[in-house]
Parts: structure tokens; sequence; C-alpha cells
């Protein structure tokens, strides 16, 4: 029998049908144009549920050797962009089935022995999420690795640090990127926390009650390299939890994502002229010659937004969902995917436009300058002389007052003025009003001297290898 001919058998789904499937709903519920991708996880779930039923017995050595010699040619197929993918089997399941049946005959009739489609599509998603996921894993690795690189450069480069995006106190640039170091950081703890529960076998439970055939699902676990098995079997076929919270950590990482493109699209912005971009990472406009627009961190912070929708989306589809499986479940992949696809390109180019940033460092200096960025630290020059610090406060907000008026910085009001302020203010005041004696001070664990900045980079860099 050739494939046509199975094919053409294949159409109706049983004896029980007495007529063909409409064009319209074959149109409205095949799958194969999106879960084709599932193939080699597909293959490799199949060719450990068949060594599994020869080990027990359920098959002969000759139909695990025909269904190994078949997968092995599919595969080929499929690499080779030669396999012929047909709507009229719906997915990419009766895609690989009919084609190994045309290839081996009734061995390929036994392989589906002992599991559904049910069984076996939450099997296919997990086995591909979770090289998926260690693929992400390692480009979150990357982008921190570029992040901590750039910091290293300028850990002595005083910003200022914002608070309502009005100027706070200053910081070093490296301490603002390693803050973000740090989102990045517990994104790839939650994402080994994902990949453990992604990481249990559903095969097994069959269409939503397990099987009468004396299945090994420990072996074929082992097999797969999965850590432990679904342990009910209408849950199995049914769960999508683990698609959901992968898509929670992906929202999460995305909104990270967003939060340091935004800082990008501003840093390069004349009003602050913070940074530059390498041209490749920029477009121009088409109507404006003096153009250089930060597009790919633009579209990044946008495509945050798709991917916390397709997360609604998910919930939204299984909130009404009764036990076991249902045709809605088909629904879980195209957001997935996109949003495996956008997490993954997106991630990729941040890491390397972060290597394109080019700091100007003395425009972050005038910014920090302009804001009146230490008058915490003269506050704080008059508590360590015994001033309760709300009356320090309300010391230096007469000091603040006075440089506003005169459209001076703190540094610059004459020190017989500071003195007059208070009796407590010395000679020596003038000293804590400078931005690198501001950075300098804040030499403890967590806070942005240079000395910090500098243990924190070799604590990342030891633990990102």
């Amino acid at each position: 029998m050739n494939q046509n001919q199975f094919d053409n058998k294949a159409q109706a789904w049983s004896a029980l049908f007495s007529e063909p499937m409409s064009a319209l709903v074959q149109r409205y519920t095949t799958s194969v144009r999106f879960d084709q991708r599932l193939a080699q996880a597909d293959i490799e779930g199949s060719l450990a549920h068949a060594e599994m039923l020869h080990a027990q017995g359920l098959i002969g050595a000759p139909d695990w050797a025909a269904i190994q010699r078949g997968m092995a040619q599919i595969k080929a197929e499929i690499e080779a962009g030669t396999f012929v993918w047909q709507d009229a089997l719906e997915d990419v399941h009766l895609n690989l089935e009919a084609r190994l049946t045309a290839l081996v005959g009734d061995a390929g009739k036994r392989l589906h022995t002992g599991r559904s489609r049910n069984d076996q599509v939450a099997t296919d998603v997990r086995l591909w999420l979770r090289g998926e996921i260690d693929a992400i894993a390692e480009l979150l690795r990357q982008m921190q690795r570029a992040l901590v690189d750039l910091a290293a450069q300028h850990t002595e480069t005083v910003m200022p640090g914002f608070t309502h995006l009005q100027v706070a106190q200053p910081v070093s640039f490296a301490h603002h990127l390693l803050a973000y170091v740090e989102m990045f950081a517990r994104d790839g703890e939650r994402l080994a926390d994902v990949r453990k529960r992604v990481n249990r076998l559903p095969l097994g439970a069959a269409a939503l009650a397990g099987t009468s055939y004396p299945l090994d699902r420990a072996r074929v676990a082992r097999t797969l390299g999965f850590e432990g098995l679904c342990q009910n079997s209408l849950d199995a076929v049914s769960d999508r939890d683990f698609a959901i919270e992968f898509s929670a950590f992906a929202a999460l990482v995305m909104v990270h994502v967003s939060r340091l493109a935004e800082e990008i699209v501003l840093w390069m912005s004349q009003p602050f002229g913070f940074i530059d971009l390498a041209d490749r990472y920029c477009t121009g406009s088409s109507i404006m010659p003096q153009k250089r627009n930060p597009d790919v961190a633009e579209l990044a912070r946008g495509k945050s937004g798709r991917v916390v929708g397709h997360l609604m989306g998910l919930i939204t589809l299984m909130k009404g969902q009764p036990l076991a499986y249902n045709k809605d479940n088909q629904e879980d992949k195209e957001p997935l995917f996109d949003t495996v696809d956008t997490v993954k390109d997106t991630l990729r180019i941040l890491a390397e436009m972060a290597g394109g940033i080019r700091v100007k460092a003395p425009a972050m200096r005038a910014a920090a300058q302009r804001g009146y960025a230490t008058a915490t630290d003269l506050a704080d020059y008059l508590v360590k002389k015994g001033l309760p610090f709300r009356d320090a406060h309300e010391v230096v907000a007469h000091a603040v007052k006075q440089a506003l008026g005169r459209g001076v910085d703190l540094s610059e009001l004459p020190l017989a003025e500071l003195k007059a302020l208070h009796p407590l203010i010395g000679d020596d005041a003038p000293g804590v009003l400078t931005l690198d004696g501001s950075l300098a001070a804040r030499d403890l664990v967590g806070g942005t001297a240079p000395a910090q900045a500098r243990a924190q980079i070799a604590r990342h860099r030891e633990r990102l290898g």
C-alpha cells in the first residue's frame, strides 16, 4: 500500500463514520501547519514507546526493527524537507503514523498499542518544551554575561539614579546594569523550577483512564530522560499547567526585557544622551535624514505585550474545561510556540546589542550634577554628627532651596553659606557633596560603591561560568 492509498483510507476515522469530513471542517480542525515542529519529539517518544512495547512482549523483534527503520527514514525526509505533510491527516501524529505504516506495513499499525493521541501529544509538547527551556536558559546566561561585561567597564562611571524619573542619588552605571542581571538571574531560577514540572511523563495515561496493556511507564520515562511520571491519567492528558507556568515565566522575563529596552530608548534620546547604539541595531527615517531610531529596543518592548497576551490566552483556554482532554487544547500550541520563539529571539538580539552600547560618561555625570543628587549625603553627614535625621532633612532642604535660587549645584554653594545653615556643618562638608564621594560612601552589600560593584561582578561571573 502506498502513502496516498493509506491517506485516502484514513480520511474517515473508522467504520463508524458514514461520510468523510467536510473540507471546511478539515481546514478548521487541522493543526499540522503548526504542530509539525513537534515531529522530532514525536519520533523520540514513539521510539521509546515501541522499545518498551517490545521489552514487554507486546510487539515482536521484527516489528520493533521495522519501526526503527521506518522512523529513521521519516526523520531523514523531514530534515531534507521532502516529507509530504497533509492536512487530511489533521496533525503531526497521524501524518507520521501514516507514513510509517506506508513504509513498514503492519508494524506501523502496532505502534499505537497502549497509547492515545491524548497522552501522545502531551508527551510531545513536554519533550519539545524541555529542549526549548534548556536553550532559553543558556540565552538568559548570555544576556547576563553581556550586561556583566558592560558593567565591568563602568564601575566608576557616575550616572543619576532616578525615582519617579526625577534625579534621586548618584549611582554607578555598573550598579544600574547589575540590577537587570539580578532580574534575569531570578528568571533563570524560575525557569529551572518550571523545568522540573515540565519533565514528567504523561505517556501511559492513554485516552484518559490508563490502559489494560502491561506497560512499563518508568522504562519509557528513563529512556526519554523524564524525572517522574504523571500520577493520574485524567490529569496527565488534560494538564496544561506546565505550559501556563512556562508562559508566566516568559511573561515576566519579557517584562524585565521591556524595562531594560525602555531605558535604552530613554538613554539614547537627545534629552538624556547617555548612550549610543551601534548602527546595526538602529534604523533611519523615510523623510528625516538625521534620525537614528532604536527600533530593536522599541520592538523588544512591544513584544512583551505579545507574550503577556499569550499567557492570558492560555489561562482563558483552560479555565472552563471539564476533565479530561478536549479539542480546545489544540489551541495551546500556537501561543506556546510563539512565546518560545519570541523569548529566544529577543534575548539573543538584546545580548548582542548590549555589546554594541557606547557609553557617554560625561553626559551621565552632568545629568547627575543637575539634580542635587548628593543632598541625601549632606543629610547623612549631619546625622553622623548627632543631628536627628528629620532635622537634618530640613536643613538640607533649605540648602537646596538656596542652590535653586542661585542656579547652582549644592557643591557650588560657598562654604560660608553652608555653615550658616547649621553649626554642625564644618570645613569637611564639601567632601560629601561630590558625586564620587557619594558613590564611595555606599560601601555595603547591595550598595553602589565601585568596590561593591566589582564584588558583584566577580560573583556573577563565577555563577555564570
